[in-house]
This record gives structure tokens, C-alpha cells and sequence, in this order.
């Protein structure tokens, strides 16, 4: 597919607009205003904004407990998700599911996931769904590097290979599932040449550069439309911050952390922009600035909104 200008504006938008949103999390949690933990996308913005703008308005995703990207890049509102977030009735789950259990059926988010590759296999059921009701749909099925050494992983591989189901599965390798390194957990050198076992499409692709995964995301997801099946797509980027907000201990050298942070896909991305003559500075500036400005208006709301009461709290739980 043909990248266009106003493509790549709108990519730098949402990445900012994600970083912007993981950031002002943080001063909530620092605030004491967070219930419950989150895990900020920090670093990571490109693989979200790339992989879901190869989604139609009918495809699906499976997202993680790390889905606050994800979800802003699927087009989910910053106020609701805030408020979500803090524990708040205008939140998309009254309040009551917190940071890992954002979800919208109306757009596609089929919702995070506590459980270190839950969603993976929720993914292909519901493309088995989707393809049993005789509606055209694609699923990108979201999950990490810790995740694609459980069970979940490789059967739902199978599975979707088996009956050539239409799902993208797209790995976030961050070379850190909580506090193991990918070079110590994960045999093989990556989680893309694991696809040739399933007879399925493998590529590895720079996490931090969002055109690349747009264009990986495209071709799988154009392959799944006609029917061939599934493939499997390794995203390699970093996060820059502890796996949640309630580490108290960086296990990480600060070297290899700081050596990542060189590689921001923002500032990456914003240097492109502005040497390709796309953006000025000042155009630029004026993004980053609107960006604040939504993300404070969605504070407001959410903080203006109230907590569940307790009566409510065994609606919508299955006994």
C-alpha cells in the first residue's frame, strides 16, 4: 500500500498521542490516583501505530496487559480509557477492569489481557467465528516475548495454520518479558523463524520504524483476506520504562536502557518528517502541543468522573 503524506502526519500524531498518554498515567500513579497497576508502551509506539493502521474498520485485535497503545491507535477515546484507568464509571468498563482490561467491541478491541499470552488463542477463535458467521474479517492478535514461549502460543499457531485462518500474529519483542532477558528464556535467536514449523510466513522487522511494520502488517493482512492464512510478524523495539508501575527495582542496565532511547521511534520519525520538507518545527511543535491538550482534557474528565459504587460490583461478573 502507498504511504501518503497525510499518513505519516497522522502517524506521528498517534505515537505522540500514546506517549503523551503513558506519561500523564505516570503522574497519576505518582499522585497516588492510579488503583491497581499499568504497564506504559513507553519506547514501543511505532509497532501499534503501524500494525493497526493496516486494519480495516471490520478486522479485530487481541490486545495485551500492555494494550494502552493499541487501544489509542484502534481509535478507543483518551477520557474513556482514563478514566478506565483510574478507576472511574465513564470508564469502557465502568471502572472495574482497570489498565489490563480496556476493551471496545464497537471498534474492533476484543480487550487487554492479565494473562501472559491469553489472547493469543482468543485471537484465532475468533477468526474461526468471524469465518463461521460468513463475515470478512481479519484478527491482529497482539502479545509479547514471554508469551511466545507458553503453550497458548503454539497451538494457536497450529490451530490458525491448520484451518488457514485470517490472523496477524504480531510479537512486541521488548528483549524483556518482566525480568528475563529474550536471550536467556527464548532458544532459536528470535520468535519469526518459529513460523516455518506451521508452514506459515515468518519476518522480523524494526519495531521502532513505524513504515516498516505498516508494510509487514499490509502484506499479512492482505495475504489473510484472500484466504491463505496466517502469518507471523516480530516487532523488535524496547521499553524504556520497568515492566509496571509498581517496580520498585530496574533489573536492566541503565546502559542498555539509555542505548535504546537513542533509538525513539518519535524522534525518529520526527526527524523524517522535517528533513523530507513533510513538517516544519514549528508544525511539528504544534502536534506535540494539541497532543498535550487532549491528554489533559481527557485527565479532566476522567478525574471529574466518580468510582463505581459498590452495589455494582458483582454486575457483569460470571459467578
Amino acid at each position: 500500500m502507498m504511504i501518503s503524506s497525510p499518513m505519516r502526519i497522522e502517524w506521528y500524531r498517534q505515537m505522540c498521542r500514546i506517549r503523551a498518554f503513558e506519561r500523564e498515567i505516570y503522574e497519576h500513579n505518582r499522585k497516588g490516583q492510579v488503583p491497581g497497576t499499568a504497564h506504559l508502551y513507553i519506547g514501543m509506539e511505532a509497532i501499534a501505530v503501524g500494525a493497526c493502521s493496516a486494519m480495516c474498520s471490520a478486522d479485530l485485535l487481541t490486545s495485551t496487559h500492555r494494550g494502552h497503545g493499541h487501544s489509542i491507535a484502534r481509535g478507543l477515546d483518551l477520557g474513556r480509557m482514563m478514566a478506565e484507568v483510574l478507576g472511574r464509571v465513564d470508564g469502557y468498563c465502568q471502572g472495574k477492569g482497570g489498565s489490563m482490561h480496556i476493551t471496545d467491541v464497537s471498534h474492533g478491541m476484543l480487550g487487554a489481557d492479565g494473562i501472559v499470552g491469553g489472547g493469543i488463542p482468543i485471537a484465532v477463535g475468533a477468526a474461526l467465528g468471524m469465518r463461521l458467521k460468513g463475515i470478512p474479517c481479519v484478527v491482529f492478535c497482539f502479545f509479547g516475548d514471554g508469551a511466545s514461549n507458553q503453550g497458548s502460543f503454539h497451538e494457536a499457531l497450529n490451530l490458525a495454520a491448520v484451518n488457514h485462518l485470517g490472523v496477524v500474529f504480531i510479537c512486541e519483542n521488548n528483549l524483556w518479558a518482566l525480568s528475563t532477558s529474550f536471550k536467556e528464556t527464548t532458544a532459536g535467536g528470535s520468535v519469526a523463524n518459529r513460523a516455518a514449523a506451521y508452514g506459515i510466513p515468518g519476518e522480523r522487522v524494526d519495531g521502532n520504524d513505524v513504515e516498516a511494520v505498516f508494510t509487514t502488517a499490509s502484506a499479512a493482512a492482505a495475504r489473510a483476506s484472500k484466504g491463505a492464512g496466517p502469518s507471523l510478524i516480530e516487532c523488535v523495539s524496547y521499553r524504556w520504562e520497568p515492566h509496571s508501575i509498581f517496580t520498585r527495582k530496574e533489573i536492566r542496565l541503565q546502559q542498555e536502557i539509555e542505548e535504546w532511547k537513542q533509538k525513539d521511534p518519535i524522534a525518529r520519525y520526527r526527524r523524517l518528517l522535517n528533513e523530507s520538507n513533510l513538517l516544519s518545527a514549528d508544525e511539528l511543535n504544534q502536534i506535540d502541543s494539541k497532543v498535550q491538550a487532549e491528554v489533559a482534557k481527557a485527565s479532566a474528565f476522567a478525574l471529574a468522573s466518580a468510582a463505581p459504587a459498590p452495589e455494582v460490583a458483582d454486575q457483569d461478573v460470571f459467578a
